[in-house]
């Protein structure tokens, strides 16, 4: 153990003691317990499990101090230049440098907004659930440092409805840090103001992204707007508005307390620090595991237990529904390795799927949640995957033909790089690398005329129940053993 935490942090037992200030054993541990599992963001929700989200253990851990320094000893334009130094990129899909979008913001344009993108819609993720539940302290610390840079005065979280704990847990936390001073008139201290406000969203997918977010959060239906101009410089209200990811605020007080060097020991040069990744699917261990920027998948297979017993990996979504599938661990976490792999990082959401995992069942499941969750505004991305969903229903229930693959491919190419947003490529995607990669799996569907997966795949949550009648016919089918919701008591 201490050998691999001393490769890992790049340095000798002294000096990782003096850049972490603990002891070998007690960095260890804060590091995750492992050799793998680096904590920045969930550090608190580790060490303190029980009342993290408190903002008596808040503080008693050093909360605020990372804001209180940026106001009071740090100009704006020296935070940001601090975030554009340690390489922070948006962990919420797109990967955008943070502080070069917070540098787009207008300087004499006011009033200017913050807005958090808290509305976690990506099928496989929930990291961004738990850091708001566990420690929405530090999600608060991180708007307040980036409102100071951008100097905005009012900040918004939008707020995923479905999120009933974190939302109660929020709202208790930005009235407590009000009554503390780290909110409101005069920050410590200082003249800055700012005003956190907390919306809750009503579940729509397509306000995760952030212009249809922003309309959502004028009041309006929840639809992408075009873009440019963009929404830094002209967002909410038509005024600057910056809009970033939970995960990726929460990494802001550690940059400002200990510098743009200590981020950059971890991960890559071009993907620096930590990424918080939502394991799930046939795994022993699934969990939130937060590692560097560019371990491998086959790290991450581990952390989370490995495969079930007895059974072997078939295809990873490596960032959420909308990434292509992979079929290899032996490729690293991060944007430039992703992409180059003809994948992408996204959300972060890794989802392993074992032999039992019908292919083109995964591949219904997800075309039919992208065609119920397509805001409707292209067609496109209205009718391909309505026609998408259409096809693939057709063979799942054995009525497939030999050109249904050929078609699936023809609809994929009719909405990639046509759709007003990326939420109709993203179904492209997904759904042309499970033909791509599983041609052979559709095409005995057809041979057979029936899924010769039978009732082995109905492991997989999501198995389609329809009966063809062109509903979407998804019904949650848990795994054998697991309860259902019908059987479970609240």
């Amino acid at each position: 153990m201490p050998e691999e935490a001393r490769d890992r942090l790049g340095g000798t037992a002294e000096e990782n003691r003096d850049r972490l200030g603990g002891t070998a054993e007690e960095n260890r541990d804060r590091l995750g317990g492992t050799a793998e599992e680096t904590r920045i963001v969930k550090r608190r929700i580790h060490e303190y499990p029980d009342d993290s989200w408190t903002i008596e253990r808040a503080v008693d851990d050093g909360a605020y101090k990372g804001a209180k320094k940026a106001i009071t000893t740090m100009q704006p334009d020296e935070v940001i230049d601090l975030v554009k130094a340690s390489g922070l990129r948006g962990r919420g899909g797109a990967g955008f440098p943070t502080g070069v979008k917070w540098s787009f913001a207008p300087k004499d344009v006011f009033p200017k907004f913050i807005v958090v993108n808290h509305d976690e819609g990506e099928p496989g993720t929930f990291k961004d659930r738990e850091l708001g539940e566990n420690d929405p302290h530090q999600l608060i610390e991180g708007i307040t440092i980036a409102a100071w840079a951008v100097q905005a005065s009012r900040a918004f979280i939008y707020c995923r409805g479905e999120f009933a704990l974190g939302s109660r847990r929020l709202d208790r936390a930005i009235s407590d840090a009000y009554e503390r001073g780290f909110l409101g008139e005069g920050v410590f201290g200082s003249d800055f103001e700012l005003e956190i406000i907390l919306h809750r969203g009503a579940g729509a997918y397509i306000c995760g992204e952030e212009s249809a977010l922003l309309d959502s959060l004028e009041g309006f239906r929840g639809q992408p707007r075009l873009r440019p101009p963009f929404p830094a410089v002209k967002g909410l209200y038509g005024q600057p508005t910056i809009v970033n990811n939970t995960e990726t605020l929460g990494n802001l007080p550690d940059i400002i307390l200990k510098g743009a060097d200590w981020f950059r020991q971890w991960g890559t040069e071009k993907s620096p620090g930590t990424k918080v990744l939502s394991v799930s699917g046939h795994v022993n261990r699934p969990a939130n595991y937060e590692v560097p920027m560019g371990t491998s998948l086959a790290d991450v297979l581990e952390l989370a237990g490995g495969m079930r017993e007895g059974h072997t990996l078939k295809a990873i979504i490596p960032g959420g529904a909308s990434a292509p599938l992979l079929t290899s661990t032996d490729i690293a976490m991060d944007f430039e390795s992703l992409k180059e792999a003809g994948s992408m990082l996204g959300s972060g959401a890794v989802v392993f799927m074992d032999e039992t995992t019908c292919m083109v069942r995964n591949a219904l499941v997800t075309t039919e949640f992208f065609e119920h969750e397509s805001c409707g505004k292209c067609t496109p991305c209205r009718e391909g995957t309505w026609w998408g969903v259409k096809v693939l229903e057709r063979i799942e229930e054995g009525d497939g033909r030999r050109e249904d693959m050929d078609l699936l491919l023809d609809i994929c190419d009719g909405i990639d790089g046509r759709a007003f947003c990326p939420l109709g490529d993203a179904a492209a995607w997904a759904l042309r690398s499970n033909v791509k990669l599983f041609r052979e799996e559709f095409e005995e569907h057809v041979s057979l005329g029936r899924c010769p997966f039978e009732d082995e795949a109905k492991v997989l949550v999501g198995a389609h129940q329809g009966g063809g009648s062109g509903d979407a016919g998804v019904m949650p089918q848990p795994a054998a053993g697991a309860p259902s919701d019908a059987n479970t008591q609240p």
